[in-house]
């Protein structure tokens, strides 16, 4: 029988176990765009992440949510430091390690994980499940105590694995099974954060409970500290403390979950809200659909990047970028940045909020068409009497 989430009651202590562990300022990442076919010039830049602040505090599960192409993956990659930012800084347990070389990054690497999205490119198919989890820890000089052997069977015990997997590769293992490998693979170097991009959109929907339940288990037992990334905002509720939302590079709002999922202040939180499946089919909920797409990040909007979205715009939103701020009367940590926050309710409006002209000029022609056809009905039976 497949695992299920339980949203009934809170998954974990939202209290803060420790200290500052990870704060990151102003953190900003441009792809450069070049052209030219000797000398490429560059012409633009794509702005992935541009100016994201949040801290992560020790034994705490911090959710990154967003649209895809927000820069949600980008930003866990520039905590690693697999990528390198373009501006702002990162401290790690108040160290800067923002453009730290490799030989002095190196002894903190090994306390920064990441599990990936991906658990069938993330893992070396040449390679056995022992080699796979044993190589990281060779290379950080960490000697276990029995060996390399014992501990990488203990660990695969640990994420519910079979010892006896050890020789095995991983086209041996189901997608599932493959990303508690990975998660093996981080826990081996005994992490205090560990970023985890997605690690489970690419699994089963029977799966995915599972791997998320034990990621909880063991944050739970370990204390280790997680940037949890995802588009799934049923599983963020159910496995972070904090959460925050991202737009075209920017955080529109963080909070602690229940002023977000209960309470959120942004409009784009609204509508991110809006678009979640309820459970209960019959239950009243507010449909937000946002006109248009996001716009591109080569060229994004001045103001506020979602007042070309937004119903609520005006011109101060064209002029001036909203700062992340905490709104007066609310001393929860909870931090929006727009201009006109709405009212802190996602109650039951009488009919959707439809902000694209042409889906609502479609729907309009289909109710009408609708009610064309009722009104033959009726004539015909009518007739027949």
């Amino acid at each position: 029988m497949s695992e299920q989430l339980s949203l009934a009651k809170p998954a974990l202590p939202s209290q803060r176990k420790g200290g500052p562990l990870l704060e990151v300022e102003g953190l900003t990442k441009h792809f450069p765009l070049r052209d030219g076919f000797l000398f490429k010039r560059q012409v633009g830049a794509v702005q992935a992440v541009d100016g994201v602040d949040f801290t992560i505090h020790e034994g705490e599960a911090l959710g990154l949510v967003g649209e895809s192409g927000c820069g949600k993956s980008t930003t866990g990659r520039l905590v690693t430091r697999l990528l390198e930012p373009t501006a702002g800084q990162i401290l790690y347990q108040g160290h800067n390690i923002t453009h730290t070389d490799r030989k002095h990054l190196a002894p903190i690497r090994s306390q920064i994980q990441m599990i990936f999205q991906d658990p069938y490119a993330s893992l070396n198919p040449r390679q056995t499940v022992g080699t796979i989890i044993t190589g990281p820890m060779e290379i950080n000089h960490i000697q276990p105590p029995g060996g390399h052997e014992k501990r990488v069977r203990e660990l695969l015990e640990t994420v519910g694995l079979n010892p006896e997997h050890y020789n095995r590769f991983p086209h041996e293992f189901s997608g599932g099974q493959r990303q508690r490998i990975g998660i093996a693979r981080a826990l081996g170097m005994q992490p205090k954060l560990i970023i985890a991009d997605e690690p489970v959109s690419a699994l089963d929907v029977s799966i995915q409970a599972q791997v998320v339940n034990l990621l909880q288990k063991l944050q739970h037992e370990l204390g280790i500290a997680f940037l949890f990334i995802a588009h799934d905002l049923a599983i963020v509720r159910h496995f972070s403390h904090r959460v925050a939302v991202m737009y075209l590079g920017k955080i529109m709002e963080i909070g602690n979950r229940t002023d977000i999922y209960e309470t959120p202040r942004h409009p784009y939180t609204h509508a991110l809200l809006s678009a979640a499946p309820e459970a209960n089919p019959d239950d009243e909920q507010e449909r937000i659909r946002l006109a248009g797409d996001v716009p591109s990040p080569i060229n994004p909007p001045t103001g506020c990047r979602f007042r070309t979205r937004c119903w609520k715009a005006q011109q101060k939103c064209t002029t001036e970028e909203p700062p992340l701020l905490q709104i007066a009367g609310n001393n929860t940590g909870h931090l929006t940045a727009c201009h006109y926050p709405q009212d802190p309710t996602t109650a039951a409006r009488d009919e959707d909020v439809v902000l694209d002209p042409a889906l609502a000029a479609l729907e309009q022609n289909a109710q009408e068409s609708a009610e064309e056809s009722a009104e033959e009905s009726a004539e015909g039976s009518a007739e027949e009497q």
